[in-house]
């Protein structure tokens, strides 16, 4: 089991960015397919990014292409998102989550279900 700990929350006006972190705790981050989702209050979670173990695939949900960037430091254990152009409706508690991925597969993205280590999220609030 790998710990995650988000950092970089906090309060963005609209229109302004934040960039996520989410270091995990252990050597082994370069086996792991890595996820960032998001629940907003009164809605259900929301898988809005993810990046194979070695960065060569990224997937995106429709809202967030052109806007957020999905990276990872495997040097530094580290994972990254970079928010751009935010607005209220990004709003919500941003949490990290990884998937070992043991066949080695450079290529993977795990669907959402497949995720089983998660972080303890960081609140974003984007105000007018």
């Amino acid at each position: 089991q790998v710990q995650l700990r988000e950092f970089g929350g906090g309060l963005v006006q609209v229109g302004g960015s934040l960039r996520l972190s989410c270091a995990a705790s252990e050597g082994t981050f370069r086996n792991y397919a890595m996820g960032w989702f998001r629940q907003a209050p009164g809605k259900e979670r929301e898988y809005i990014a993810a990046i194979s173990i070695r960065g060569e695939r990224r997937y995106y949900v429709d809202l967030m292409k052109g806007r957020f960037t999905i990276s990872r430091d495997i040097a530094k254990n580290t994972l990254y998102l970079q928010m751009n152009r935010l607005n209220a409706e990004d709003t919500a508690v941003y949490s990290c989550a990884a998937h070992f991925v043991r066949s080695g597969n450079v290529h993977y993205v795990p669907p959402s279900s497949a995720y089983d280590n998660w972080g303890q999220g960081t609140q974003v609030t984007v105000a007018s």
